[in-house]
């Protein structure tokens, strides 16, 4: 940053944690400018205005951004409330984003498609950690432009690359021409939606929170249509982990959905199909034909992909990153959210340490540094970018201490002395806090990683 003043550090996406970041950089005396796709602040969760959130109020709002929407008179929704994303949308992130200090600062219908090093690709290295970045963007006026900046935070999130039907990661073959018979993720099937869905035969593909909400909405439009049929369709041989824990579950409502789901697949409203993993559609005249590793088909109207996200990692290709080779999220970070052990109570505080890239003030925050593990808290983004900012203004004792409170996600761990059964409040990652260092990790908490945007186990 020292080599760069007077250049602004480029956010990419404005969505709670895009404006976050903005909020925490302007706080630390930094130039923001923010490069949003969509046609303005909180695009992504637009497409799921409809969907509540499991998490209350307290755990959906930024420091920050509440100490800059303060100045404007703006009081704070109820703590404890829980928020529709239409909520978190109207009542929060448009508000804080036409704050003067943001909305000068916020350009939307701006699309990134590239960051790179100023004349340099990735195979360069001299000089590199001085030299400004370059963020390549196509605006709304149709033009590309090139923008010279002095670091870049890329909190574009994932909602824009599903994951495929298909096993192995891979397209189901015949999912590219069967498109127009795959909905969006979390389709408003209730309202905006429900022409496409009503009297119609569904499949719901994915054993996470997002197939259990559209299933339960599906259950609703069932009773107004009756002649609408429900499948859902697991890779696992039960249910049984999006279920999950029911009233033992640390967020109530998350344990409400899952066992308000039990019951309408066992009385028979929802038809569900185990180890049901898709190789092949094929389109008919009436439908689509999804076809299971062995053999077994199910023909339907409608398939509403529940499988999760991936991060879109084509505009960082100049760019010098250190991945985990599981989740594609930060090498430091990979094991402390892979889903096979951590659900997302029972991640550990981290900040710009722990998301640091080869590539010199570049970070990656949000739910695209998650990469593949669904396990990501919008609390949890606000501390990540609060310590990212810290590190672009030079205050590394304070980028080096992170904070997190988290609510404990249900039916923990029998073993009470691991470290990582209730969540750390205040860790410094200068110190090794030896979290779940176990060669042998078991299953931590209620497993929302396993059981939140997979479609298989």
């Amino acid at each position: 940053m020292e080599s760069a003043n007077g250049l602004p550090v480029a956010v990419i996406g404005a969505g709670p944690v895009g404006l976050a970041a903005a909020a925490h950089l302007l706080e630390r005396g930094l130039e923001p400018v923010i490069f949003e796709a969509g046609p303005a602040a909180g695009a992504a969760i637009e497409q799921w205005r409809h969907i509540r959130l499991f998490s209350p109020w307290r755990f959906n709002i930024d420091a920050a951004s509440v100490r800059l929407l303060e100045q404007s008179g703006w009081e704070s929704p109820r703590p404890t409330a829980l928020p529709y994303g239409r909520e978190l949308i109207d009542n929060y992130l448009t508000p804080l984003a036409a704050m003067p200090v943001m909305a000068t600062r916020l350009r939307t219908g701006a699309r990134v498609s590239a960051v790179t090093r100023v004349g340099l690709d990735k195979t360069h290295v001299r000089d590199r950690d001085t030299t400004p970045f370059l963020v390549r963007v196509e605006h709304a006026d149709g033009e590309t432009r090139d923008h010279v900046v002095a670091a870049v935070i890329d909190a574009s999130g994932t909602w824009s690359t599903r994951n495929p039907l298909g096993t192995a990661g891979l397209p189901a073959i015949g999912e590219d021409t069967a498109a127009n018979r795959i909905s969006s993720p979390l389709p408003d099937v209730k309202g905006r939606d429900r022409t496409s869905f009503a009297g119609r035969r569904i499949l719901v593909v994915g054993a996470g929170h997002s197939a259990a909400n559209t299933l339960i909405n599906l259950a609703d439009l069932s009773k107004d249509k009756p002649n609408t049929r429900i499948l859902w369709a697991v890779r696992s041989g039960s249910a049984e982990k999006v279920y999950g824990g029911g009233d033992a579950d640390g967020l109530p409502a998350r344990g409400q959905l899952g066992a308000r789901l039990r019951r309408l697949v066992e009385a028979g409203s929802i038809e569900l199909h185990t180890r049901f993993g898709i190789v092949g559609l094929k389109t008919l005249d009436s439908g689509v034909s999804v076809e299971s590793v062995d053999g077994r088909t199910l023909d339907v109207d409608v398939i509403v992909p529940c499988t999760g996200f991936r991060p879109d990692l084509e505009i960082l290709r100049e760019l010098r990153l250190n991945l985990d080779p599981a989740v594609e999220a930060p090498t430091e970070l990979g094991p402390l959210i892979d889903p096979e052990f951590h659900s997302c109570g029972t991640v550990p505080p981290h900040g710009a340490k722990v998301l640091a890239h080869p590539e010199k003030d570049f970070y990656i925050v949000g739910m695209k540094s998650y990469g593949r593990a669904p396990t990501f808290l919008l609390a949890t983004g606000y501390e990540q970018v609060r310590s990212v900012a810290a590190a672009l203004a030079g205050d590394r004792q304070a980028a080096d201490t992170v904070h997190l409170e988290l609510p404990e996600t249900g039916v923990c761990s029998t073993d009470a002395a691991t470290s990582c059964d209730v969540p750390a409040t205040v860790i410094n990652e200068e110190a090794d806090s030896g979290c779940c260092a176990s060669p042998e990790p078991a299953f931590l908490g209620f497993p929302t990683g396993l059981a939140h945007g997979r479609s298989g186990n």
